[in-house]
């Protein structure tokens, strides 16, 4: 039987690093060879779910196709790390029952509003202020914080290794309770 994986579901707005991290993550896990992939929400919309828009049930669903994804990623030994908003407590909540609790780990990748619009490299903000996007987590609509994460990432506060190292420390500590079928990983390596 393959030992299951773990799914990271990376949440929190536009521009607190989700990618960034998650990326960083990746390239660390591959290094140790440990078997991880990357589901990064703005690809998935460009390609998997662009037939999805942002109303409520369009984001509804973008979730639950995610964690459907992530779901067979992780029953097969794979380490998931899903970098997307994911803005409703709700649909985070639906996409842990698809995956399975033991298997669903959210890290809120938290940065101030202020700090997100400041790194928008994007133009995201701007637009969404100007009213040229309508709908834009943040500004138009509501981006519910995880009340209790598995983890959280102040990226206002740390570097996005910093970032990688607190998460790699914390999943080697699961990997030590047995709360994940996994190798430890040697973080003085990354």
């Amino acid at each position: 039987m393959t030992p299951k994986g773990k799914v990271l579901w990376f949440t929190g707005l536009s521009g607190a690093g989700k990618t960034t991290i998650a990326e960083a993550l990746h390239a660390h896990l591959m290094k140790v060879k440990c078997m991880a992939v990357v589901l990064d929400g703005d690809l998935l919309r460009k390609g998997l779910n662009t037939d999805l828009g942002f109303s409520a049930a369009d984001r509804s669903e973008n979730i639950r196709r995610i964690a459907e994804i992530a779901k067979l990623l992780v029953h097969n030994g794979i380490v998931c790390i899903v970098s997307t908003i994911s803005p409703y407590a709700e649909l985070r909540e639906k996409a842990k029952e698809i995956i399975g609790q033991e298997l669903f780990s959210e890290i809120f990748i938290n940065a101030p509003l202020q700090v997100c619009e400041e790194r928008d490299v994007k133009g995201l903000y701007g637009k969404a202020r100007r009213n040229q996007i309508a709908s834009f987590t943040g500004i138009h609509d509501d981006y519910m914080p995880p009340v209790n994460p598995d983890l959280e990432i102040r990226t206002d506060l740390l570097t996005p290794d910093e970032s990688v190292r607190k998460i790699i420390v914390w999943f080697n500590n699961l990997v030590n309770t047995g709360l994940v079928g996994l190798q430890q990983i040697d973080w003085h390596n990354v």
